[in-house]
């Protein structure tokens, strides 16, 4: 067929005809914006946040007649400029979908695996991407973390399996995209000021079993567990017990597959506790999914288990800053929310806690009252330090608390906050940043919230 012909008949070649707004100006937006710019369509972008360089003023947007518009993750299908848009016969499309659609004409043959949940992604898809690396498949992470997934498509490498972490904007927002496997981590409180809900919420990160072949799926999350009942494709089980057949779980001190296998009464190594560091719990159910996402797309259990071995866990994330005088300090910084910060702290015996930040509609009582057995004392920060201030007094009132006010800069405040950790450490305590909130009202992110932890300890504690 003659190449101005198909062209005519391609989603590709449709977009040179329409008119195309991109809407959201943050790095999916401008990964997004610059495809399109490289096959020579001017897009239209928009961003309401001041802190992005965008396009036009929202009244200009709608002045104008747009065909599609590429909506990036985090905008709610209620917002007004949408509405009005799709009023005017505008397209909304995900940047997922998106990208699906031009996947579905550049690399027909790439196959996509997913994951989400609320803690873990980053480290799960990044433990995925190490099995590729060891399997010497040609496969790479993209979505939530390192590149977005239009890059991975249209970038100079080329990809036969592409593993994308996926938030519940991404989800609640995608109806094309199709994935060989998925793998649901856990649900718990989170983002609730942006759905609503934590029912509108937990259903928008289920959804993504509706578009997969496979789904891999935590056992030892009530959620997961429960939602996932009503669906009726292939599952997959993993908890930290002893596996069923058809399951993959712990026995000792091995990760076991008994899922896929020959025969459901065979079981085969996945790896050894020693493969996995941290070896904590949530870690390692973490490892589980990645293997099981492994498995489900056909990597071999040796490769599996030097993909584990070699992986090394992400900055931020339970990571061991200083050991000194018997204390530890810890870097956690991307527990942004209470479930990822309760798995932190458990994770450790005595604990001099700092948290607080932006809540996002999420509760702290559950977290208070698991952890209250470990705390020594709270260092409290952040807009929402209250919501676990409250808490604390009625689920741990032994436990000491200090607040910090945010009047100074973010350097010194950190620098407060590791002062006031010093004077309550003990050897044998770990001084743990685990903030159970995000960190927009005080720091740019997470990462810079953590780098100035570290960097706070250094100056303030020293060197071992």
């Amino acid at each position: 067929m003659p190449n101005g012909s198909y062209l005519e008949m391609s989603f590709i070649g449709e977009l040179q005809t329409k008119a195309i707004a991109v809407v959201g100006a943050g790095v999916t937006g401008t990964a997004t914006a610059n495809y399109l710019i490289g096959l020579g369509i001017t897009p239209v972008v928009f961003d309401e946040s001041e802190k992005l360089i965008a396009g036009i003023k929202s009244e200009q947007l709608l002045d104008q007649k747009i065909d599609l518009a590429i909506v990036s993750p985090g905008w709610k299908r209620t917002h007004p400029i949408l509405q009005d848009m799709e009023k005017s016969g505008t397209v909304l499309m995900s940047e997922i979908d998106f990208a699906w659609k031009v996947k579905q004409e550049i690399a027909p043959s790439q196959k996509w695996i997913a994951l989400s949940g609320t803690n873990g992604k980053t480290t799960t898809i990044q433990m995925v991407e190490s099995i590729f690396h060891a399997s010497k498949i040609r496969g790479t992470a993209c979505g939530n973390v390192g590149r977005t997934v239009i890059e991975a498509i249209s970038g100079p490498e080329s990809f036969d399996f592409l593993a994308l972490e996926l938030s519940s904007f991404q989800i609640e927002w995608s109806n094309e995209a199709r994935y060989a496997a998925c793998a649901m981590l856990n649900i718990a409180e989170d983002h609730i000021d942006w759905h609503g809900s934590f029912d509108s919420y937990a259903n928008s990160k289920m959804r993504l079993l509706n578009f997969s072949d496979i789904a891999i799926l935590n056992a030892d999350d009530v959620e997961v567990s429960n939602r996932s009942s009503s669906w009726n494709g292939k599952k997959v089980f993993y908890s930290l017990e002893t596996p069923s057949p058809g399951e993959l779980g712990l026995v000792e001190e091995l990760l076991v597959d008994r899922a896929f296998v020959p025969n459901v009464e065979h079981a085969e190594v996945l790896a050894e506790l020693v493969d996995i560091s941290p070896a904590v719990p949530h870690n390692v159910s973490n490892a589980l999914a990645a293997a099981g996402l492994a498995r489900a797309i056909g990597i071999s259990h040796e490769d599996i288990k030097r993909g584990l071995a070699s992986f090394e866990v992400d900055h931020h994330r339970l990571e061991k800053i200083l050991e000194k005088d018997g204390i530890t300090w810890m870097n956690d910084s991307k527990a942004t929310n209470p479930h990822a910060a309760i798995a932190s702290i458990l994770s450790q015996e005595k604990v001099v806690w700092i948290a607080g930040g932006l809540a996002k509609g999420a509760s702290m009582e559950e977290l208070v009252s698991r952890a209250a057995p470990r705390l020594q004392a709270a260092i409290l920060i952040g807009t929402d330090r209250a919501l676990i201030k409250s808490a604390l007094a009625e689920y741990a009132p032994q436990v000491a608390v200090v607040e910090i006010d945010a009047n100074s800069s973010p350097e010194e405040l950190m620098n407060e906050v590791v002062t006031a950790s010093v004077k309550f450490a003990r050897p044998g305590d770990v001084v743990l940043l685990a903030p159970a909130c995000a960190s927009m009202d005080q720091f740019n992110s997470y990462s810079h919230r953590g780098d100035l932890f570290t960097a706070s300890v250094h100056e303030i504690v020293g060197t071992p």
